[in-house]
């Protein structure tokens, strides 16, 4: 009874929301859950007669299943959207999830590089060696513009606009947005079209990808992911690093600079403000160690 309803979500997050295949998935996962505990518990209700004290008892569930406070969360949300839809579709006129309350999550602040930290790990990449002087180009791109790695691996040609200092990047959902490059990144991705891409034999549809492997083909984030782990070892930096921590250093390098959140909102691509604000989370952090580190009155704590 509910498939029919789950193949209609699941047109609704590809068209009208515009999500990632993965993304889709993930949706589809929480409400398998659902229908999954529905058939255990041998309710027969639709979409439009599940209550708030059906929801709660799906959560017991879940819970005693051993489930992250995180997935908890992230299968309620799951419920929230397909609600939405049902909703919109006029497949249920009250929305049961209104009231459910999700688990209180612990906001883990992820690890920041400082200035001093990017400029030695990008100074550990090894310039005599062709894959040095394209992996430079990548990681100046990444910290200058603040990139998802997937972002960066797709980053096109055809999309990048040097002489007025800006690309073109398509994000999430294939939303697109024009963020500043600064000159070292452009001075490198220059470098690298001109002495060393042009040397690659490039694989058949990639003739538009900027960064590509000795193949020819665009890179994988674990390629990305695997260089950068590289680098930080010899850099000998003892922080968990992953190639999201060079945009995590690139946004609270802005906030603490005093760069206002709407802007850096928009040049990272986050859809809501709320996402944007962990940085200033991250840069009250900072205010506190730098007090802790130089203020007589902090001192010890």
């Amino acid at each position: 009874m509910w498939e029919v309803y789950k193949k209609g979500y699941k047109a609704w997050l590809q068209l009208e929301k515009s999500l990632a295949d993965n993304s889709v998935q993930s949706y589809l996962h929480d409400i398998d859950k659902f229908t999954a505990w529905l058939l255990l518990s041998d309710n027969q209700k639709k979409p439009a007669d599940i209550t708030l004290k059906d929801l709660e008892k799906f959560i017991e569930w879940i819970n005693g299943l051993g489930l992250t406070a995180s997935s908890q969360a992230r299968i309620i949300s799951g419920l929230r959207s397909f609600y939405k839809y049902c909703l919109l579709e006029q497949i249920s006129t009250l929305d049961p999830t209104v009231l459910m309350e999700s688990p209180k999550l612990k906001r883990l602040l992820p690890d920041v590089l400082s200035f001093e930290e990017i400029e030695m790990i990008i100074s550990a990449i090894d310039l005599s060696k062709a894959e040095g002087g394209r992996n430079k180009a990548i990681l100046e791109t990444m910290y200058s513009c603040g990139l998802r790695v997937s972002e960066l691996v797709n980053l096109k040609i055809s999309c990048l606009y040097l002489e007025v200092g800006f690309i073109k990047v398509i994000g999430k959902g294939d939303k697109e947005r024009l963020v500043p490059i600064g000159k070292d990144a452009i001075k490198f991705i220059n470098i690298y079209r001109r002495n060393i891409r042009n040397h690659v034999p490039i694989a058949p549809g990639e003739d538009d990808i900027l960064f590509l492997n000795r193949r020819g083909s665009r890179l994988s984030r674990v390629m990305i992911f695997l260089i950068l782990k590289e680098l930080v070892k010899k850099a000998g930096i003892k922080k968990n690093i992953s190639p999201h921590t060079f945009r995590h250093s690139f946004a609270t390098h802005l906030v603490e600079g005093g760069a206002d959140l709407r802007a850096v909102q928009e040049m990272l691509g986050h859809e809501s403000i709320t996402t944007t604000e962990i940085y200033t989370h991250l840069d009250r952090e900072f205010l506190k160690s730098t007090l802790q580190r130089f203020h007589p009155a902090f001192k010890g704590e």
